[in-house]
């Protein structure tokens, strides 16, 4: 499910949109997050390009100490970032009071993780696993989901689907969605960039599931076309070599395993 870098790229920008629904998570990632460009004390509507590789490459290192790495070094991660989370609170434009410790968010993070990382997974890696062995995927994934703090985590497809489902009552689309946290929208990016990123950023959001998109006011297209530029996002994705880094390897040989050509 890790192994192909960029669809776990692809899987982290869907999960980072539909986390920015939850007001909380808006809010908190406005406030707190060091990869928005500010100018005493104001955003500018603009990334911190240094702080946003930083910030981006944590997280990748955390996805893949916790998929890759051996239990210590797994369990270690996860400690770090519950420490994180610890520090990490504040207070609504509405008054109401977030912290990134919370349970419940918590679980909402990590059901928005496990759905994108599935979904891309399932569209974009070149060589898919069954249904039943993605079941064993979301089983095996939730101990990640508890050991961050998560309540009641869902262990099944079917359950982190409704668990997104069933929060659509308390999600909404605010002003730090639309504004500043979307690093993929076409307009960041130099004209002659433009093309391909419009394109990636319509396959993030193709990703959601339609409720999400009506949230999100993703452009729809004709069934045809829709496929075609699915197909199109998936050539570019499998035309980087095997999608492998060094930790995919390395934890292949650990369990004395071949990987897949």
């Amino acid at each position: 499910m890790h192994e192909h870098l960029p669809t776990i790229q692809i899987a982290m920008g869907a999960a980072a949109r539909m986390e920015t629904l939850h007001p909380d998570m808006a809010w908190m990632a406005y406030e707190r997050t060091r990869a928005i460009e500010r100018v005493n004390g104001v955003p500018t509507g603009r990334f911190d390009e240094k702080a946003m590789q930083s910030r981006s490459g944590h997280t990748l290192s955390f996805f893949f100490g916790v998929a890759m790495a051996s239990t210590p070094v797994a369990e270690r991660v996860t400690r770090t970032v519950r420490a994180m989370h610890d520090r990490v609170e504040g207070v609504r434009p509405d008054g109401h009071p977030y912290k990134a410790s919370d349970p419940d968010l918590l679980t909402w993070n990590y059901c928005t993780q496990a759905w994108a990382i599935a979904a891309a997974h399932k569209r974009f890696h070149p060589n898919p696993l069954s249904d039943e062995r993605m079941e064993e995927f979301f089983h095996d994934y939730a101990r990640m989901g508890r050991e961050l703090g998560g309540a009641n985590v869902p262990t099944t497809k079917k359950g982190v689907d409704d668990y997104l489902a069933d929060s659509l009552p308390y999600l909404g689309v605010t002003m730090p969605t639309v504004e500043l946290l979307n690093p993929t929208a076409p307009w960041r990016y130099p004209v002659w960039q433009r093309p391909v990123m419009t394109l990636v950023d319509w396959a993030i959001q193709d990703l959601h599931p339609q409720w999400a998109q009506k949230l999100m006011n993703t452009r729809q297209y004709p069934k045809p076309v829709a496929a075609a530029r699915r197909r199109m996002v998936k050539g570019l994705l499998n035309g980087f070599r095997d999608g492998k880094i060094k930790e995919v390897y390395e934890a292949y040989e650990r369990v004395g395993a071949t990987p897949q050509s």
